[in-house]
């Protein structure tokens, strides 16, 4: 009989063991209660403003090197139109800044740089759009989900209080697990729109970098004295 009992006790782990492993990602979402539907959203949302912004700055960041070797041609020349339109032609960032800035040659230099600036912002906040949800996201989400815990611990005693003498370790152990699953999911949405954040953020740092950069490069080109005219007797 001793033999048989071992026998049947191991068949009983084997089988827990089984089960435990059967549960899936999926069930221990809806074990979560209804707080993981906004959790769920948040990182949907969280996931497209990433993924777009991801494209959106990817074609900011190639940058025509001979672009300002063009602007400085056709302005030396006195084609200040033809430098416009080729500003309109190539419809990026620090094309549309320099655009705004050959549109205020002849007027003073401090007044060409403040309309190139007010410009450069107008850009870096379109390239910012959706930030403020992933910021959001990343410090709300983890309250969510200890939102989910606490309220899911309360549930747990109350049904261990109500239980009264029928009540058991396993009653208790079900509902902390069960409301766990909400810190997990709260946490792991919030991490990922933190790394999601800083990413673009660094990346968004990198291009106003490079337009601050072609912004000087074209007042240093406005500051250029003009070429002497070799046909000039």
């Amino acid at each position: 009989m001793t033999f048989l009992n071992v026998i049947l006790a191991a068949e009983a782990a084997s089988k827990a063991t089984e089960e435990a492993s059967k549960l899936s990602i999926w069930n221990l979402t809806l074990k979560g209660g209804w707080l993981m539907i906004p959790l769920a959203l948040l990182l949907l949302v969280s996931i497209y403003i990433f993924f777009e912004r991801l494209f959106a700055t990817s074609k900011v960041t190639k940058a025509d090197d001979n672009f300002l070797k063009q602007i400085k041609n056709l302005i030396q020349a006195g084609k200040i139109d033809e430098a416009k339109q080729l500003c309109i032609a190539t419809d990026k960032p620090y094309s549309r800044m320099i655009e705004k800035g050959v549109s205020r040659i002849g007027r003073p230099m401090n007044d060409v740089l403040v309309a190139i600036e007010n410009v450069g912002n107008m850009e870096v906040a379109k390239m910012e759009r959706g930030f403020n949800w992933l910021a959001t996201t990343a410090a709300g989400a983890p309250m969510i989900g200890f939102l989910g815990t606490v309220t899911g611990m309360v549930r747990a005693f109350y049904q261990l209080a109500e239980a009264g003498q029928n009540s058991n370790v396993s009653l208790l152990a079900n509902g902390i697990y069960e409301a766990l699953v909400t810190t997990v999911a709260g946490l792991i949405v919030g991490i990922l729109a933190l790394f999601a954040y800083n990413f673009l953020t660094s990346r968004v740092n990198k291009i106003m970098n490079r337009l601050e950069r072609s912004t000087m490069e074209f007042m240093d080109l406005l500051n250029e004295p003009a070429k002497p005219n070799n046909n000039t007797k």
